[in-house]
């Protein structure tokens, strides 16, 4: 989610209902979420913005509400409220009012490389090398080639980390910079052992998936390093 944006409709999630299936859409301008899961009943296409303090309490509310047992949760929507109940509670906020980008047009299709490979490798990778970046400059080279993955990140001092990671990969040789705290993010909030990274070239959108799985996909723009 965004903070503080002026496009105000982004600092929120956007819960799309429709048939058995919710969506889940989140954006910050510079990457992009997507989750789905399935509901217990059909309902009709609605689509509402819950504001980014609602999000944060459902997610502790849920959290604390959590253990074996996880709750059901019940959701209604209104013109400009929704109410959550679970767990012997009720939990009303207001929605944020606009219209959401097309998250549809966002997400890259057709992609001509792609990789599947380690979550915990990768994200250790990325971590080690997040070392070397500044905190005004976070951007990670990630250069890709038949058999390798490298990882790498310079200072203003002139230091360099590279980390080295053997894939099972025969796509094109690809070199693309990234915020490296936008790909930790991602990985870090998942729990599979495997992610698969889908690349066009150097100056396209990235799109992080779990292999076989589309409940999940993450979006990330490249930057210039």
């Amino acid at each position: 989610m965004a903070v503080q944006d002026i496009r105000y409709y982004l600092n929120g999630i956007l819960f799309v209902a429709e048939g058995k299936q919710l969506g889940l859409v989140a954006t910050d301008g510079h990457r992009l979420a997507f989750a789905s899961a399935t509901l217990d009943v059909e309902v009709p296409k609605q689509e509402v913005i819950l504001p980014r303090k609602t999000v944060i309490e459902l997610q502790r509310l849920l959290s604390d509400a959590g253990g074996d047992n996880q709750p059901h949760i019940e959701m209604q929507f209104a013109n400009n409220q929704a109410k959550f109940t679970f767990g012997g509670m009720e939990f009303v906020t207001k929605l944020v009012e606009g219209k959401f980008p097309d998250y549809n047009r966002v997400i890259p299709r057709n992609h001509t490389n792609s990789v599947t490979l380690g979550r915990a490798p990768l994200l250790a990778s990325l971590q080690r090398t997040a070392i070397m970046t500044s905190d005004k400059f976070k951007g990670v080279r990630l250069n890709l080639e038949p058999g390798i993955l490298r990882v790498a990140s310079n200072n203003a001092e002139q230091e360099e980390a590279v980390d080295e990671l053997d894939i099972d990969y025969g796509g094109d040789t690809i070199e693309i910079g990234f915020n490296v705290t936008y790909l930790i993010d991602a990985l870090a909030n998942m729990e599979q052992d495997m992610v698969k990274i889908e690349l066009t070239d150097g100056n396209s959108s990235a799109l992080i998936t779990i292999p076989d799985n589309s409940t999940f996909k993450y979006v990330v723009m490249p930057m210039r390093i």
